[in-house]
């Protein structure tokens, strides 16, 4: 696609919408959380909470769930955004889930600590009895996070099912929950990847320095680019190599490729989205376990 191709304009419409979300949001819970990973989806939920309850304060906190495998430029911002919005960060570690036996540290080639955030996302909720965690799910991301509505419904063990699903007739949305259950809140549900980017570029968001190119050590497994490291379980035959790469998605460091790419600023990137052939979660292993796999996580709690 020619440089040269235009930039379209944010729809506005949906961040009114997604406004009128978190607002019903704080109207209707006692406490609510949101979800923040520092990728592209939670930095503009931030944006949106800002926007929704200015000049005060964002009131509820941003919730981290942290693998220990994340990519340590997030991890960097996340700490920078934070400092800068005032916003309040619960952080809870995997790893703390790991040593009191409650999940076990997964082996084998594509071995990830991704699932295994499930069980520390289900803790820190019970720990501050959060009634609504907001998180960044699109429907245009992948077919499970489709069936999901705004408010979606979890039980008293976290669980969702996707038979169950309230009707959102009129934008009325219902967050009754009974003692126990849980509501999963997604405002951006009906943004697509490429409205995410034209609102970031918009509104001059910053991102974490892995969305734009860079040189990074990397190794080549299953026809993809991985991102290198110490928690990656490589063979003799994978042999890290120099390439000029980006990431689409942020995850999990075990599970997240990248993409060969020279966009340097968020234009480039824009004019990638518009001839992509694949869609972003196309680089995420975890998706790719079984074709349920999403469905699955989500049934036992996944964000």
């Amino acid at each position: 696609m020619s440089k040269l191709s235009p930039i379209p304009a944010f729809p506005r419409m949906l961040e009114d919408e997604s406004i009128y979300i978190l607002r019903e949001v704080a109207a209707q819970f006692e406490n609510p959380a949101l979800l923040f990973s520092g990728g592209k989806d939670s930095i503009t939920l931030v944006r949106l909470a800002q926007k929704a309850f200015w000049p005060g304060k964002i009131p509820f906190p941003l919730l981290h769930v942290d693998t220990g495998h994340n990519f340590p430029e997030t991890i960097e911002f996340r700490d920078r955004l934070v400092k800068e919005t005032g916003a309040d960060l619960v952080v809870r570690y995997v790893q703390d889930s790991i040593d009191a036996g409650k999940v076990k540290e997964e082996t084998g080639k594509y071995a990830s600590r991704n699932v295994l955030q499930t069980v520390t996302l289900l803790d820190a909720i019970e720990e501050f009895k959060f009634d609504a965690c907001i998180g960044g799910a699109r429907r245009d991301e992948e077919k499970a996070r489709a069936k999901e509505r705004i408010f979606s419904v979890r039980d008293d063990f976290g669980q969702w099912d996707p038979k169950k699903q309230r009707p959102e007739l009129f934008d009325m949305l219902n967050g009754r929950i009974n003692i126990g259950e849980n509501i999963r809140v997604f405002p951006i549900s009906n943004w697509t990847e490429l409205d995410v980017w034209t609102y970031i570029k918009e509104e001059e968001l910053e991102i974490p320095s892995i969305y734009f190119t860079h040189q990074r050590r990397v190794i080549e497994r299953d026809g993809m680019i991985w991102p290198h490291s110490e928690f990656l379980n490589t063979s003799a035959e994978e042999v890290p190599f120099e390439e000029t790469v980006r990431f689409r998605t942020v995850g999990d460091m075990t599970c997240t490729a990248a993409v060969a790419s020279s966009a340097n600023n968020i234009d480039d990137i824009i004019r990638e989205i518009l001839s992509a052939k694949i869609s972003e979660r196309g680089a995420r292993m975890d998706d790719k376990r079984s074709e349920a796999a999403m469905e699955q996580r989500k049934k036992e709690g996944y964000f």
